[in-house]
Parts: structure tokens; C-alpha cells; sequence
């Protein structure tokens, strides 16, 4: 039985590769075991372990890693003690395979977990780029330097991870994993969601909120959530809006949701499980805020996107997606653009450019089938691979 190991820190990882961990774990020629990290264990960001036991799969080990101190330098040390803490972890177990997702630190220690103790991996969501300064991109690029293969969503990506010397021999692109979702699982009525709204809520024609800090603009994290939620206040638009994740300036955003959520027309969560949250986001009027959700997934429904500030610029981005600054007039016009018949009209007639949900099994089977510990040992000279691919004969 090939022994395969991933590794997640937080839910929104966890929930890009859902599916595909689904399809492993029913594969009676595979032991699939999750390494468990970070806010998943913390009570504060809801604590979604819970969601990962729910879900059925099997747990390797719980590693509390996370200090939630609200800084860089929390950070930076929450990925120090997952990487101490998981070392004798992984190598006690041996797994066959490492898979990791995306661009936060836990990738960098998913890939230096391969790299030293010789266990081929996977990078998932690489050659991706933002051009906001955030943490996350270098990082992204990082884990690619670090991984054994890569899947990615878009043809672009793959010929991003070919310029930082990548061989294409190294490189799946089946669509994005995370769409699934939105095709397969069929959501509750607008009236079941209704329906499940907290007692006393008013949340008829809601917006989805989901907002996230930005690194170098934690301090005002707070007050860029305060003009979106203003703006959807004075235009009677009620809020369904999720927690933010564990970078620097959470704690800033939580302090504004705290002083907003008690409304009639705001209702803030932490965890929801899958279908209901799906359902949620499919009922929705439009999503705002700067997650990678909007960008990436919001044209499979299809709704309008609306990213605010710098968080996400300079991603590929469908016709959906409507960029804005952070001020109350900028928010205001985006919102205005956002109900317009004719721009609802075209996200209508769009489809996403990041895949058509069906890419699960596609990767499922690249997984399956490949030899990884055939390409384990990096030795393509990057300057070689250049030349090749200019090379006219």
C-alpha cells in the first residue's frame, strides 16, 4: 500500500484539496494520512480539525504550532515549531509522498521535509503571482524550487514555473482541484439557506465577505474592513462574512467584525461545513473583500467579484472580477458596477478560466500513475533548460 502524506495548517488549504484527498483516501492501494497543523488546532479560527475529522480521514498527528501573537515574527515562528515538531514525525512514518498546497509558510516546511529527508512531493497551486508585496508569492515560489513535481491550474502557471527553470517533465496542469466543488456538490435552496441564517437576522440579498490582512498594511486592516462594511450598510445590503486567516493584522479585522456583528443585518462565522458554505456562496449576491476565492472560484457559480486594495493584484482574473482601491468611494463604485444588469448580465455568460470543476480526478490520476521517486533528485541545470527551449533547431 503506498503511503502518501499531506500536510494542512489552515482551512483554506485544506478545503482547495478536499476532493482530491477524498479521491486518495478511497483508493483501496492507498494509505492517505494528514499531518494537522496550525489554526486548524486553535479555538480561535475555529478550530476546523473538527471539520477534517467529519470528513473521515485519517489523522497522522496534531501538531500545535501556531503562536497567535499578531505579528511577522509569530509567524515565522509558528512554522519553525511545525517544522521541529514534524521532522521525526514524518520520517517515524516514511511516507512515499509528500503533497502540500498554495503559498503560506507551511509549504516551505512541506518541501524541506521532502528535500532532507528524501521523500518526493508534490506542490499544488504553484507558478501562481500576485504583484502586492505580500509574503505569499515569494513563498509560492519558493515551495516550486523545493517540490519533486507540480500541478497547477493554467497553462500560464506552468510556463511561470518553466521561466524559474522547472522542467515542463515536472509540470500536470489539469485545471484548478478547488472548482470541483461548486459542480459536485449540490447546494441547499435559497429558502434552506434562508432558513439557516442565526435567529433574528435580516440577511435577504446578502453579500459575501471575505477579507484578509495584508502584509505591511496590518495597520489598516481594520479600517479597510470598516469601509467596506459601511458602504454595504448605507446601500442596505446585508453582510454573511467569514473570520480572517491567522497573517499579521487579524486581530485588527476581528476587533471591527466584533463591533459590527451584533446587527441585524451582519452575521460573521468561522467554520461552516461544506455544503452549507457552498450553498452560502452560491445564494450570494456578490462576493467581496481581497480573497483568492473571488479570483479563483467565484466565476463557477458565476457572481460578481469585488477585490479590495492591493491583496490579489496582478493575478490572472476573469470578467467577473471587479479590482478597487480601499477607500469608501472606490468601494462604493465597485459595489454600484457590481449591480449593474449589464455587467450581472456578462458574469452570467462567463465561464472560469481557471478550469471547468471537473480536475480532481485528473490529478487523482497523475498521482496514481506517476513515478516520483524516478524525478526525486533535482539535477536539471536551469540555464540548460533555457537554452533548449530558445534554441531554433
Amino acid at each position: 500500500m503506498r503511503r502518501i502524506l499531506g500536510i494542512t495548517a489552515i482551512r483554506s488549504d485544506y478545503d482547495l484539496m478536499s476532493g482530491l484527498y477524498r479521491a486518495l483516501k478511497d483508493d483501496a492501494d492507498i494509505d492517505l494520512r494528514l499531518l494537522v497543523a496550525g489554526a486548524h488546532l486553535s479555538p480561535s479560527f475555529g478550530r476546523s480539525v473538527d471539520l477534517i475529522r467529519r470528513d473521515g480521514f485519517t489523522i497522522l498527528a496534531e501538531v500545535e504550532s501556531l503562536i497567535d501573537g499578531d505579528s511577522p515574527r509569530s509567524r515565522l515562528k509558528s512554522a519553525s515549531i511545525f517544522l521541529q515538531s514534524a521532522v521525526d514525525i514524518v520520517a517515524s512514518w516514511g511516507p512515499e509522498l509528500i503533497i502540500f498546497a498554495g503559498d503560506r509558510e507551511d509549504v516551505l516546511v512541506g518541501g524541506m521535509l521532502g528535500t532532507y529527508l528524501r521523500i518526493p512531493t508534490v506542490h499544488f497551486f504553484g507558478g501562481d503571482h500576485q504583484s502586492d508585496g505580500h509574503a505569499d508569492t515569494p513563498v509560492r515560489h519558493a515551495a516550486s524550487k523545493l517540490a519533486t513535481a507540480h500541478v497547477v491550474s493554467i497553462e500560464e502557471h506552468k510556463e511561470r514555473l518553466m521561466s524559474m527553470g522547472e522542467s515542463p517533465a515536472r509540470i500536470f496542469v489539469p485545471g484548478s482541484i478547488a472548482l470541483d466543488k461548486f459542480v459536485h456538490t449540490s447546494p441547499l435552496s435559497r429558502q434552506e439557506v434562508m432558513a439557516r441564517m442565526p435567529r433574528g437576522k435580516r440577511m435577504e440579498g446578502y453579500a459575501l465577505l471575505i477579507y484578509h490582512p495584508l502584509d505591511g498594511e496590518e495597520d489598516f486592516a481594520g479600517e479597510q474592513l470598516e469601509n467596506i462594511l459601511v458602504v454595504l450598510k448605507e446601500r442596505r445590503i446585508p453582510v454573511a462574512g467569514d473570520y480572517p486567516n491567522t497573517d499579521p493584522g487579524h486581530n485588527r479585522i476581528i476587533e471591527v467584525i466584533q463591533r459590527h456583528e451584533s446587527g441585524t443585518d451582519c452575521w460573521f462565522f468561522k467554520n461552516l461545513e461544506r455544503q452549507w458554505f457552498i450553498s452560502l456562496y452560491k445564494h450570494a449576491r456578490f462576493i467581496i473583500g481581497n480573497s483568492s476565492s473571488g479570483i479563483l472560484e467565484a466565476a463557477s457559480v458565476p457572481l460578481p467579484a469585488i477585490n479590495v486594495g492591493l491583496r490579489q493584484r496582478g493575478r490572472r482574473a476573469g470578467e467577473n472580477v471587479i479590482f478597487c482601491d480601499s477607500d469608501r468611494a472606490a468601494i462604493e463604485r465597485a459595489v454600484a458596477t457590481a449591480e449593474q444588469p449589464a455587467f450581472r448580465a456578462t458574469v452570467a455568460r462567463t465561464s472560469n478560466i481557471y478550469g471547468d470543476g471537473n480536475s480532481v480526478m485528473k490529478a487523482y490520476a497523475y498521482i496514481k500513475q506517476t513515478d516520483f521517486a524516478a524525478m526525486r533528485l533535482k539535477t536539471e541545470d536551469p540555464l540548460l533548460l533555457r537554452d533548449r527551449a530558445t534554441d531554433p533547431a
